[in-house]
């Protein structure tokens, strides 16, 4: 993974000091709400519905376990005990005090972590695949290119006060695991006829109030004008994006006004003054940044381990956590493992200060030191023998983290909602906590198959309801909580839309509504028919009449 170098540390450094002088000025009285509100903003700090939340990057969700190690530390000394992993794959604290967050900051910067651009109208933390450098369908790894996008983004400063906020991700294995359609700028890598390695670059994907998916704007990108020509995209949104209106400020909305097309072309317009100068990326460069991303020290393995085989066909457990958990390595003899942080009463993506701790332990004992953010709120472990498998599946379970459930209708993705944020209409934990619990039979959820279940407590969609196999998206009416559901929703290199299945339900007709749509599916699927096969055939009518039949019942008898 990458290594700060003295001049990474220096600015690191240098803002965590500005950051506690700007802090100290702020409680003094010095600095207005006004004035220190863009100050805590470029630092990650937010004042949500209680306390302050403070938001740490990931870049593209890479930890070593020292990190892991501080940030539990962090929850602990300064929070209560937890913090959240977000669909960002970065991590956020709910309850930090605001004299301590210069602290928290140099702490961080002690083991080369900030919250820097994790907030305000700038390039975000850029994304990738959690399986990135160990994917078994990897064309490349992505993670040098994410490094020198982040490298290039950070401090940048024509880029520093966009029209809105904006988001990059990068994929580099045929099946696309980092959402690359939902994001203002997604890159995929490719092979031409010539068999050389390039990006193609989407634009204009995003979801929240408008959900739209990215266009292909350029086929083919070599691989050595890869900045120039963001630069050159950044450029025209930063030219042409509306100010006026922050609900259409996003990229999303520019490209759709404008055309694709006619985007694509202004964005070739001012590439050809970039394009060939000084961001041109040498293959010197390339390599250095590369350098940092070497496979670790691990083992030449024949193949599948005898020990892994027989525990597998022994364990009928241990067999359904490989199933679900395990996912294809590069290397011969290894695997990647998903700790699922969806265990029953615990809300998505939460960890505790002990159970980081546990991480890293298992991490150095286990898997080279490396622990992975997906943004699908779940840890991964990327460099695991298969003969050791059997011993992470008993110490994960110990530690809360086995759950067999990566991929299934309990796996689910969620922002905290309205029990933290202030931008939330509604709860999305409680949502989820009751469907665990409803869904709670291990057996039934394997026979159901694979179903992404999204939940937003807002249009903002932090947990990417749009994408959702089913989605429900939290409203507001009349001041009361109430739940929209979306059907049809799914991520990758088909990404789609889901379609609103009609009027909202209340708090306490969220499960059974999630069981009726449920019963549907499993009432008309064919053998080893996915859920979102069995949507894409019927449609939503099928569903969307069993749903509202009980619901239309019950207002005539009343």
């Amino acid at each position: 993974m990458y290594i700060y170098d003295d001049y990474d540390q220096k600015i690191v450094d240098a803002r965590v000091a500005q950051f506690r002088d700007q802090t100290r000025r702020y409680l003094a009285g010095e600095l207005t709400d006004d004035e220190f509100r863009p100050l805590r903003l470029q630092n990650g700090l937010y004042i949500q519905r209680h306390a302050p939340m403070l938001r740490v990057a990931i870049p593209y969700g890479e930890l070593n376990t020292k990190q892991v190690r501080v940030l539990g530390e962090i929850a602990r000394k300064y929070d209560r005990n937890y913090g959240h992993f977000t669909t960002r794959q970065n991590i956020q604290y709910n309850w930090p005090k605001l004299e301590d967050v210069p602290q928290i900051l140099a702490d961080l910067a002690a083991v080369q972590m900030h919250a820097v651009q994790t907030s305000g109208n700038c390039i975000r933390n850029t994304t990738s695949d959690q399986f990135a450098g160990v994917a078994h369908d990897e064309l490349i790894d992505p993670r040098p290119w994410c490094e020198i996008i982040r490298q290039w983004s950070t401090f940048h400063p024509e880029f520093a006060h966009l029209p809105r906020k904006f988001k990059i991700a990068v994929n580099g294995a045929k099946e696309d695991r980092a959402a690359i359609l939902v994001h203002d700028i997604g890159i995929n890598v490719v092979k031409n006829e010539a068999g050389e390695i390039g990006f193609q670059v989407y634009v204009g994907g995003g979801l929240g109030r408008t959900p739209i998916i990215g266009a292909l704007i350029k086929p083919f990108l070599e691989q050595e004008h890869l900045l120039s020509y963001l630069d050159a995209v950044l450029r025209v949104y930063n030219r042409y994006g509306r100010r006026d209106n922050k609900y259409k400020a996003r990229i999303k909305i520019l490209v759709k006004a404008m055309t694709p097309e006619a985007f694509g072309a202004k964005v070739e317009a001012e590439w050809a003054y970039l394009k060939d100068g000084p961001q041109t990326l040498t293959q010197a460069e390339v390599d250095r940044v590369t350098a940092f991303f070497v496979d670790p020290a691990y083992e030449t393995l024949a193949g599948d381990d005898a020990g892994f085989l027989a525990a597998k066909a022994s364990n009928p457990a241990f067999a359904r956590w490989v199933e679900r958990n395990v996912f294809g390595h590069k290397k011969a003899g290894y695997a990647c493992v998903t700790l699922s942080l969806k265990a029953r009463g615990i809300a998505p993506g939460d960890a505790s200060d002990k159970q980081l701790d546990d991480v890293a332990a298992l991490s150095d004992r286990f898997s080279l030191g490396e622990v992975r953010v997906s943004h699908e709120q779940n840890l991964i472990l990327p460099w695991v023998k298969q003969s050791d498998l059997f011993a992470v599946w008993e110490e994960a379970k110990r530690i809360g983290f086995a759950t067999p459930n990566i991929g299934l209708l309990t796996d689910v993705i969620c922002c905290p909602g309205g029990d933290f944020c202030s931008l939330a209409n509604a709860k999305s934990i409680p949502i989820a906590l009751a469907l665990q619990e409803s869904f709670d039979d291990l057996d039934y959820l394997f026979d159901l198959g694979e179903i992404e279940l999204n939940m937003s407590g807002c249009m903002n969609a932090c947990g990417h309801h749009h994408v959702g196999n089913i989605g429900i998206l939290g409203v507001d009416k009349n001041g009361s909580e109430w739940y929209q559901v979306s059907l049809g929703g799914r991520q990758g290199s088909a990404a789609s839309l889901g379609k609103v299945i009609g009027p909202s339900f209340a708090q306490d007709e969220m499960s059974e509504v999630i069981e009726k749509i449920i019963k549907v599916y499993v009432d008309n699927r064919h053998p080893d028919e996915r859920f979102i096969d069995v949507v894409d055939r019927l449609g939503i009518d099928p569903f969307k009449t069993y749903v509202y039949a009980g619901r239309a019942a019950r207002k005539e008898a009343a």
